[in-house]
This record gives structure tokens, sequence and C-alpha cells, in this order.
């Protein structure tokens, strides 16, 4: 009887890989993007040469920001997101290897000795779980081997204390998660988790911005097991529809193909991967309240469906509770809405329930009020050099 392939250890394979590109750099590794030359100024050679990732999410940083970088590498995300989000901001890598930590926290006191302030920290943690500070825990093991079921009671008692009381990253505490080039490094078995992790850590109004490999097609079970090929972004790959629908399971919005490469950046037994940076929101969820407020779609598609799945019809009145219009006049959606909102508002104390699983139109007179019967004199308004249109 033919003997079943061992299945392929990928954290391990990942981490050898990436722990020699620390040592020596590795040209194979993703594909170069560019950068925007002032921010790398003061960030060593050897960063530089030892980053391997496929885009640039860092244009998407604000002053300010609370930036959390998952799979920060040698660090050169975070310390061009440093310079962005400046000396009131924070950045935060995580990585799992520690030879890429060791050297981004190298050159930290030197990034920061040449900013004048210093707001990086780096971890070393899953980035499929923000939670558990695997810093805390080789001393614990060291100590404290599991040798017996007890022991691994205890083992799990103590886990279960760090990510309580002690979390890598707390909950609701980023404004914008970074990533390039490294979620198709976690193994397929994690990836719904590490979209709940996201999720759980960027704030209400928060926003993601993650540069990836993608193939056009799925990629076929041999090439997963081929270790070159995972480690070097192939073999693990998401399929590019996947990858946006794993955004939505996690419940993001404003899910957009924000880059997308036109040429791949290889072609392997016909499939082609390429490079992308999808941008997310979080901040749908919560209730649906009635405050008389409606949208107009300006176009130009005939009609539209948002991530709560609201159809808006071009040009049409299209009734929304109170959320979907915060959301729907802000950005990324601001553009292409206008915004109806009632004369006399309706405080929230006193909104109903709105029934947000419809597509329905707005009377107007919902929005001026049932007994609005103003009339304004319109010759006088349009009288010569009035500024009338």
């Amino acid at each position: 009887m033919a003997r079943k392939a061992a299945t392929l250890d990928i954290e391990a394979v990942v981490r050898e890989r990436y722990e020699k590109a620390a040592r020596a750099r590795e040209k194979q590794l993703c594909c170069p993007a560019p950068y925007d030359p002032k921010y790398l100024e003061v960030i060593p050679l050897e960063v530089l040469e030892k980053d391997y990732g496929c885009g640039d999410p860092t244009r998407y940083v604000r002053p300010r920001d609370t930036v959390l970088d998952l799979g920060s590498g040698a660090g050169k995300i975070c310390f061009i997101a440093a310079q962005i989000a400046g000396p009131q901001g924070r950045v935060i890598g995580v990585d799992f290897n520690p030879e890429m930590l060791a050297l981004a926290r190298k050159y930290q006191p030197v990034v920061a000795a040449a900013l004048g302030y210093d707001n990086v920290r780096f971890h070393r943690a899953r980035i499929q779980d923000l939670a558990l500070p695997l810093e805390e825990v080789d001393p614990y093991l060291k100590a404290n081997p599991v040798r017996s079921a007890d022991d691994l009671r205890r083992y799990e008692e103590f886990q279960g204390r760090l990510r309580k009381g002690a979390p890598v990253i707390r909950d609701e505490s980023v404004d914008v998660i970074l990533s390039n080039c490294v979620l198709n490094l976690v193994q397929e078995a994690d990836r719904e988790q590490l979209f709940r992790e996201m999720f759980r850590v960027l704030k209400r109004g928060g926003r993601v911005a993650i540069s990836d490999i993608v193939s056009d097609e799925a990629v076929p079970e041999a090439m997963k097991q081929d270790a070159r090929l995972w480690s070097g972004c192939i073999a693990g790959a998401f399929q590019e529809a996947a990858f946006l629908a794993a955004f939505e399971r996690a419940g993001f919005h404003a899910i957009t193909l924000d880059k997308y490469g036109q040429q791949p950046w290889k072609t392997l037994r016909g499939i082609q991967f390429r490079s992308i940076t999808v941008t997310a929101r979080k901040g749908k969820q919560g209730p649906c309240l009635e405050r008389n407020q409606a949208v107009i779609y300006k176009g130009p598609w005939k009609k539209v469906e948002d991530d709560d799945g609201h159809t808006l019809v071009r040009g049409r009145r299209m009734a929304v509770c109170d959320k979907t219009y915060r959301i729907l006049t802000s950005e990324p959606y601001v553009s292409q809405i206008v915004p109806v909102a009632p004369l006399k508002e309706i405080p929230l104390r006193r909104a109903r329930p709105f029934a947000c699983g419809q597509s329905a139109l707005r009377s107007p007179a919902e929005t001026k009020g049932r007994r609005y019967r103003k009339t304004e004199n319109a010759a006088a308004a349009c009288a010569p050099g009035s500024g009338c249109c």
C-alpha cells in the first residue's frame, strides 16, 4: 500500500527560510515595490536590503495613527510608518521570526535617533494570534516543561492569563493595520482566525491596508506541498476572489481592490501570481435606527449594492438608517453620495428601529417633515444681482 505523503510543516518551512533571509539577502523572496525615497533616508541599508514585500501599504497611514504591521520582518514598513504617524503616533511591529525581530530591534534606536523620537515597538507573536506574547511563553516553558496532562493544563491556564491580562494587541486599539506580503505565509487552517484577529484589534472606523500575492486560479494541492513555493509566497497565495471574501466574512466593509498588478509577478503551470493591495474598514456593525435620512447615489452605475445589502439606485432618494447614513457620507463613499438629512433632526434617544434589510425609497416629505409648507418668492430670489443661478 502506498505511503501517505507527510504533511508539510508550513510554520517551520517559513521560519527557516526567513531566518536565512535575515542573515543574507535573498532576491527571490517576493517582488520589490517602489517607496517614497524621502522616508528611506533614515533607514539603515541592512534593513532596506533585507526587506521582503510586494507593495507599499504605508501610503494609508495618517498623522497620529496607532499603526500595526503584521509580519514586520526587518522593520522597514514600521520605520516608514513611524515618520508618517509622527511623534504623536504609535507603531507596533509583530513578527514570529526571532532573527527578523533581532534585526529590526538592532536598528530601532538608530532610526529613533535620526527622527528625534521613538514611537516604534516590536513584539514576537503569531499574526493569527495577536493576544499571546510568545516572549513570555518561552521562559515559562523553559522553567515548566510540559511532560504530562497536568503540565499541559497549567500551561493552558498560563496562556489564558496572558491573553486576558497582557495581550500583545488589545481589543479595538489600532487605527490602521498594514501587512506587506505576509498573510499568504499563514497556513490555511489559521486564516479565518487571522482575519478575526485583525477585526478584533482594529478600532471602530479603523482601516486595513494589506499588500499580498494572489493567484488568478486556485493553487493545486501538489504545489501546496512544495516547501520552497510556500516560503516564496506562491503555494499559499490566496485566490484573488477568495481573498476579498475573507474580508467580508470577518465583517469588514468598504473592501477595495486599491492596487492590482496588471502584469503577473510570476506564472507557474499556467497560474498567474500578482501583487495586489486591498483596503477595508471596520464599523458597519451596530443598531439600525430611523432618523428620516436618505442618500442619493450619483452614478455612474445604474445601481450598486453596499456591504450590508442596500441597493442604491442612481439619482433616487434611498432610505437608510442612521448608521448607514454616517458610513455612506464618509470616506471612501462620500464622493459618490449626496446626503439628504432631515430638516428637523430626530434625537438618537427618540429614534425608532429601522428595518435595514430592505432597499426602499425615501419620500421627500419624510425628510422635510409632513407639515412642511414653505413657499419662497422665486421671482424675488432670482432678481438681478441676487446671485441666483
